[in-house]
């Protein structure tokens, strides 16, 4: 890709109201990043917005800069480098900041993750799990975290470890993992969606959390309370198809009420390496595909009247509704809905909850 694609893909990411689904929507719609990027102003207006920011090319350039100087380079979904079974998922982000060695996505990739409060037995389990399935040629993911995302990513320091940030590449989180994150780039690597200076906040860690998931082929649940966010990861990896594992514990300890759940659920019970690796076994003996991104012809044809925006206001509500309901409610053909859609979006007032959309309600915005 081109330093003026890539900038313009970065501009994209970066402007008011576009998230990993909007984004593809608009380069679809329009061919290009570059022309949605020109189209955005009238689209919101549209959608009912009085004005929508659109990141200015100099910010780009500053972000793009001042990555450049902390050895962060962008990584689009287009590429090679970007891990190939990320790209497959729904919303898997546009353009990644990456640091490392890009040889790590190439190898098979299991994700651990688990508590934070961890106790002393399950960070060692973790280390233990993390350290063999190392030896055995994979990668390990996991989000930096305190407890066990960190024990997992300490043993496989010497092999290869891939951390999933929730903030920009110079806010790390925890501040005093730091120096892990320091230590792993030699022979893994760090990603992060978000912007330089990006302070995680509480809504960012399950946006990291499907990214952790969609990298690996599988991810194990050490410890996990009944409301852990470890759980948000499980529910996203069966989301995207991956394998769930689950760590038992004892009945007594409130931090594993979340994994014997998981176990109950039908997730594969875990007490050492070999229950990983043979699950896998059969994905591991089947080459992974690569995604084909197809960018269509902008299609100038499709300009929704008055009429078919008013029919498909009025089927839209705060309930989650399909785009396949719409267009057959609606008497209308899909391109003329997700037109209108994009102008809701881009407006504030609409959001996509995995394969449906919703109004936002008044309260919200």
């Amino acid at each position: 890709m081109l330093d003026d694609e890539r900038l313009d893909w970065l501009r994209l990411i970066r402007s008011e109201n576009i998230g990993p689904r909007t984004f593809r929507s608009l380069v679809n719609h329009y061919g290009g990043a570059r022309a949605a990027l020109e189209a955005l102003p009238e689209l919101a207006r549209r959608g009912g917005a009085s004005r929508i920011r659109v990141c200015p090319r100099a910010d780009a350039e500053r972000e793009l800069e001042a990555s450049r100087r902390l050895g962060v380079r962008f990584v689009t979904s287009f590429e090679e480098t970007y891990p190939q079974r990320l790209a497959a998922i729904d919303d898997a982000p546009p353009l990644l900041a990456l640091r490392g060695d890009v040889a790590v996505f190439s190898r098979p990739i299991v994700a651990i993750v688990g508590s934070r409060n961890a106790s002393a037995a399950g960070q060692k389990f973790a280390e233990r799990l993390a350290r063999d399935l190392g030896d055995a040629g994979f990668a390990i993911a996991s989000g930096l975290a305190r407890g066990i995302d960190a024990a997992a990513h300490r043993a496989t320091v010497p092999t290869g470890t891939i951390a999933v940030l929730a903030g920009g590449h110079d806010r790390i989180y925890p501040p005093e993992h730091a120096g892990l994150l320091d230590a792993l780039l030699a022979n893994g690597a760090a990603i992060a969606e978000m912007p330089l200076g990006w302070e995680p906040r509480a809504r960012d860690f399950p946006r990291r959390n499907r990214i952790i998931s969609g990298l690996a082929l599988g991810v194990v649940i050490v410890e996990a309370a009944r409301r852990s966010g470890s759980l948000i990861t499980a529910r996203f990896a069966l989301e995207q198809g991956r394998e769930v594992f689950a760590v038992p514990g004892s009945p007594l300890d409130p931090r594993a009420e979340g994994t014997n759940d998981l176990l109950k659920q039908g997730a594969t019970l875990v007490t050492d390496a070999a229950d990983v690796i043979v699950a896998l076994q059969p994905i591991l003996g089947r080459r992974h595909a690569p995604v084909v991104h197809d960018v269509a012809a902008p299609d100038d044809a499709v300009e929704p009247d008055a009429d078919a925006r008013a029919r498909i206001l009025a089927l839209l509500s705060p309930a989650p509704v399909s785009l396949d309901d719409l267009v057959r409610l609606a008497g209308s053909t899909a391109a003329i809905v997700r037109t209108v859609l994009l102008e809701l979006e881009l407006a504030g007032r609409l959001e996509r909850r995995g394969g449906t959309v919703a109004l936002i309600a008044e309260q919200q915005r």
